[in-house]
């Protein structure tokens, strides 16, 4: 085999079935009636899901450029083996919150995994105001999880470093780095603005105060590898029904900065709630779900600061990281810089190459300007006053204050 895409529904169907035994038990029980379907709707990689009404898998195939714009984009092949590798690590330390995978080829560049199709896409849910009570907990025990236990909280010296060197992502860094710290603080000419927007974001573009706090941010973000990030945890990325939360698309881990997963979910909460204004709706409604958005962000960092500290008290194996005063200092610090990044991630979603329904479904351009007006600020406040926003109450406060 060759890492060549797939040519047709038999070759995936074949490939399916020559590696799903699970348990020594065959998935599909019925193979006569196995379709493929092309779901991915990415910019990178092609994702098929395989059923036969009864049951199905999803395979995900890298091919060595961007998937959208072909070999004048070249991608290292290896990042569909960082994906797989990490979605099987954060499932050994968050199984209920990740699909499972059932094999990874190399020389194929493709890995099977478990099928989240009951599931809806976050954004989606966010954007039609769907109740999930247990978002917040859920996301908070996620990040706790797997944060912890791939830092040095957890790890001794060698699996740390040796776990860093395994998850080195030159590629999807690089993307990251210029997308969120680049691109949206000049005018770049991959930025997208709507035309209402020009003159405030023309201001942006010559904050240099704004600029040096995000140059500080992307230094953190290329040199503090404190533990392996998801590193795309947008809303995008994570799918959601009533009293179930699955993350997914993990292609960009690196050993990072954990704030920098944190932040870029709570700004994509906060995308969500500086559209509500423009979206369809009752205003007492969409206020109410702008309530529910602060209270989930509350619950998230609240879930995450317990269950980390719990498990430093239980598991760390670094008496001196098991330092009490160390843990509510190192807590504090990534809350304040998670604020920063939530703020690059508001930024690059209005103004640089990678949108956001949660804005852009707004069909008036004049009534949505009026939305990522009100992003920018609030991005822009969150990266040069995160050391002031020392609690999600402070949050509150400074978006009441915008």
């Amino acid at each position: 085999m060759t890492n060549a895409k797939f040519v047709n529904d038999a070759e995936i169907i074949e490939f399916v079935l020559s590696n799903t035994r699970i348990f020594n038990t065959e998935l599909f029980t019925d193979t006569s009636a196995l379709r493929v379907e092309e779901i991915g709707d990415g910019n990178i990689n092609f994702v098929y899901r395989i059923t036969n009404d009864q049951q199905s898998v999803i395979v995900k195939q890298a091919l060595p450029y961007v998937r959208i714009i072909g070999e004048g984009w070249p991608l290292s092949l290896d990042r569909i083996r960082i994906e797989a590798q990490c979605l099987k690590e954060e499932g050994a330390w968050a199984a209920d919150y990740v699909p499972a995978v059932y094999y990874f080829d190399l020389a194929r560049s493709a890995f099977i995994m478990q099928d989240i199709g009951d599931h809806e896409n976050l954004r989606h849910a966010l954007i039609a105001r769907r109740s999930l009570p247990e978002l917040g907990r859920h996301l908070g025990e996620f990040l706790a999880e797997t944060l912890f236990h791939t830092s040095d909280f957890y790890l001794d010296t060698y699996q740390k470093k040796a776990a860093v060197a395994d998850y080195i992502n030159p590629d999807l860094c690089k993307i990251t780095e210029e997308l969120f710290f680049l691109d949206p603080f000049c005018d770049h000419e991959r930025n997208s603005v709507n035309p209402p927007l020009r003159e405030a974001a023309e201001a942006l573009w010559q904050d240099e105060a704004l600029k040096i706090e995000a140059a500080r941010l992307k230094y953190h973000f290329m040199n503090d590898a404190q533990a392996l990030l998801h590193a795309d945890l947008h809303s995008g990325s994570v799918f959601v029904k009533a009293e179930a939360t699955q993350v997914i698309d993990p292609e960009f881990a690196f050993y990072g900065p954990m704030s920098f997963d944190i932040g870029s979910i709570i700004g994509n909460l906060l995308l969500n709630f500086a559209g509500q204004p423009g979206l369809e709706g009752a205003a007492e409604e969409k206020q109410d779900y702008r309530e529910y958005l602060l209270n989930t962000i509350d619950t998230l960092w609240a879930t995450f600061c317990s269950r980390f500290k719990t498990l430093v008290s239980e598991q760390c194996k670094d008496p001196v990281f098991a330092s009490a005063g160390f843990v509510d200092a190192f807590i504090a610090n990534t809350w304040r810089e998670s604020m920063g990044y939530a703020g690059t991630e508001l930024i690059r979603r209005t103004i640089g190459l990678a949108h956001v329904a949660d804005l852009d479904c707004i069909e008036d351009i004049n009534v949505r300007a009026v939305s990522e007006k009100f992003a920018l600020d609030l991005g822009s406040a969150l990266i040069k006053q995160r050391q002031e926003i020392k609690s999600p109450q402070v949050l509150k406060a400074l978006i009441q204050a915008i």
